[in-house]
């Protein structure tokens, strides 16, 4: 995300407003927070020491802001297909959403992206990773959320930091993802354990959060058949309203049985679109990979990372991590 924020034509103003915040960071022992200062640092330990991500002096500084998100995002798709739109960047290469500090920037962006008839989705994130290039900070806002939320992001985050193969996002943020909701769930069994209350919560949410991506597969999928069909591009984009529609219907009706909160009510009223639609093809595999490699080489979280650490640019990641994982089984005598 670094090179995302840093490059073409609006590299001055994000670069004046990143450098801002960074000037303005305070070292995390000063933050007027004890519990949350603790957490932090047992999360950063439990990533470096125990998972094997690599050391840094990330999150070691906090930053005051006065919102709940740090930047906006900007993602874009064909209309009658999951063709996702491209931005290309000096060293991270081409990528698949564009950051702004400014909502209003994001917000003409969008703008001449529907003009070019595309469908976009503005969203906002909490954190990026600067791959290094800076001292990535916590902001005010963390200090709101859970103790697996805040495990999730920053191992997220330090996964970025630690394997990064340019060209290659799908891969990069598909491991992130994994690792950092495996190595939350095992930071916090590790610092609360499996009966607290912490744990339990967790637990509720992961199940919840797994409900509704599989719900949007569901959908991805149902839509996915109608855009590789031989049907005309307006029928597509007929077919597309309705199905999104129908799915909604179907959201609501099934929701007390899916949901144990009311988290995800919101996507009843959501302005569905194909950009929306294929952030979760992105970040969510379709097929287990990562969980079923994981499980069937024995749960080793330290030695998946291990393994991500030796991947080489060229050629099938996925491929080659499976390769050296499946090399370290016991071989039968």
């Amino acid at each position: 995300m670094a090179c995302v924020l840093f490059s073409g034509c609006y590299t001055l103003k994000q670069g004046v407003t990143l450098l801002g915040y960074l000037n303005r960071a305070i070292p995390l022992e000063q933050v007027d927070n004890e519990e949350f200062v603790s957490l932090v640092m047992d999360i950063r330990a439990f990533a470096m020491e125990d998972l094997g991500l690599s050391m840094s002096k990330n999150y070691t500084r906090y930053v005051e802001i006065d919102r709940n998100y740090l930047a906006a995002i900007v993602s874009a798709s064909a209309r009658d297909s999951f063709r996702r739109h491209e931005w290309r960047f000096p060293i991270v290469g081409r990528m698949p959403y564009k950051g702004f500090f400014d909502n209003n920037d994001a917000y003409k962006e969008r703008s001449k992206l529907e003009k070019k008839d595309l469908d976009v989705w503005i969203r906002g994130v909490d954190a990026f990773s600067t791959l290094g290039w800076f001292r990535d900070p916590l902001y005010s806002y963390m200090r709101q959320y859970s103790p697996a939320a805040l495990a999730d992001l920053i191992i997220h985050e330090l996964v970025h930091a630690t394997v990064f193969l340019k060209g290659n996002v799908k891969f990069n943020e598909e491991l992130a993802q994994f690792i950092g909701s495996e190595g939350a769930r095992l930071f916090v069994e590790k610092r609360y354990g499996l009966d607290s209350e912490e744990y339990l919560k967790m637990q509720t949410a992961e199940k919840d959060r797994e409900n509704y991506v599989a719900f949007i597969q569901e959908l991805t999928a149902e839509l996915n058949v109608l855009y590789l069909s031989d049907a005309g591009r307006e029928e597509k984009l007929a077919g597309k309203e309705l199905i999104i529609k129908t799915a909604k219907e179907r959201f609501k009706d099934e929701y007390e049985t899916r949901f144990s909160g009311d988290n995800y009510l919101g996507f009843i009223d959501l302005p569905v679109n194909n950009a929306y639609l294929e952030l979760f093809r992105l970040y969510h595999t379709e097929d287990n990979f990562y969980e079923d490699l994981y499980e069937h080489t024995g749960r080793d979280l330290p030695a998946l990372i291990a393994a991500a650490k030796t991947l080489v640019r060229k050629g099938n990641p996925r491929e080659q991590l499976s390769s050296i994982m499946l090399r370290k089984l016991p071989q039968n005598p």
